[in-house]
């Protein structure tokens, strides 16, 4: 198959498991949206959306969360994970949305990775969830995935985005990148992976990576 081929075969496959996406963290606008992204970091989604209740009780808005101090704040998102540094990015962006986007989350890249604790992955995901702004967020999933399916040689987070905005039609990445989490999370996780029910991998995958999987598997 080639790259075109298999990208085709990507998008049919997921469009039949997941015609309707659900949005893996819970939020209602683009800054809580925002939040529950930046605490997404190095902590599963289903630990953030137990915490983010216990936090946008107190303040979901930035003008509320100035209101509160940053050890407040530590406190409460403390299971998270890297409490210390996500704590000062909350109060520090809700205080520059405030100073320089009257209240409201920026609806462009550039004003958004300017925010402290934000980066261009959770950028993107704020573009494409909050906007409907095209963008390919790559986390480990993606990641993972796109080099086990031979469509990016998996050197790093650019370059996988980089081959994925390439493959894949502009009008897909917004449905796809949850798609791809969605499929990394139930049929080709990191641990405990079985090739049998990951139909993708087994279709189209790289050859040396499932070669590897037979190995481990063989009978010693």
């Amino acid at each position: 198959m080639t790259k075109k081929e298999k990208s085709t075969f990507v998008i049919n496959t997921l469009n039949e498991l997941y015609p309707e996406i659900p949005i893996p963290l819970d939020h209602k606008d683009a800054y809580t949206l925002l939040i529950a992204v930046l605490l997404s970091a190095q902590c599963t989604d289903v630990r953030v959306n137990q915490i983010t209740p216990l936090l946008f009780a107190k303040a979901d808005n930035p003008y509320d969360m100035i209101k509160m101090s940053v050890e407040e704040i530590q406190d409460i998102i403390r299971p998270c994970g890297l409490s210390p540094m996500k704590s000062k990015g909350i109060y520090g962006l809700s205080k520059i949305l405030i100073e320089k986007h009257n209240g409201n989350v920026p609806q462009n890249f550039k004003d958004l990775e300017e925010l402290p604790a934000v980066g261009h992955k959770t950028a993107s995901v704020v573009m494409s969830q909050a906007f409907g702004v095209p963008a390919f967020p790559i986390d480990t999933h993606i990641h993972r995935l796109m080099y086990r399916w031979g469509l990016s040689d998996g050197k790093n987070v650019e370059k996988t985005e980089k081959d994925a905005k390439t493959l894949f039609p502009k009008e897909c990445w917004n449905d796809l990148h949850l798609q791809i989490i969605w499929y990394g999370r139930e049929y080709s996780p990191a641990r405990g992976w079985d090739l049998d029910k990951d139909i993708i991998t087994k279709t189209i995958g790289r050859k040396v990576v499932i070669n590897e999987y037979y190995k481990k598997k063989a009978p010693k």
